[in-house]
């Protein structure tokens, strides 16, 4: 099954983060939290302006990007989880 979301929405893949901790302890499932990383899966076309024309995303499929801790909901598709969120949910995008 295949996914388009609309409007400013974007679908997004969360990026595991390492499982140590910088002084070498590993840290078990239930105590890490969730990373507010990730990658987009999937981009709608762009908000309507007042004029009513599609004002286009900032970001496009591949971007890795930084979110909030509560952003987005959480979806599972394809028996992948996944979050769907809105443009303004996203914090910025990683390059390099």
């Amino acid at each position: 099954m295949k996914f388009r979301p609309l409007h400013d929405r974007v679908v997004v893949r969360r990026v595991d983060e390492d499982t140590k901790s910088s002084g070498g302890i590993i840290i078990p499932d239930t105590a890490q939290e969730k990373p507010s990383q990730g990658e987009v899966i999937a981009a709608g076309p762009g908000a309507r302006g007042d004029d009513g024309k599609v004002i286009a995303l900032d970001v496009e499929k591949g971007d890795r990007i930084l979110f909030g801790k509560w952003s987005g909901t959480e979806v599972k598709i394809n028996g992948e989880d996944l979050l769907i969120m809105k443009e303004s949910d996203i914090m910025g995008v990683l390059e390099g």
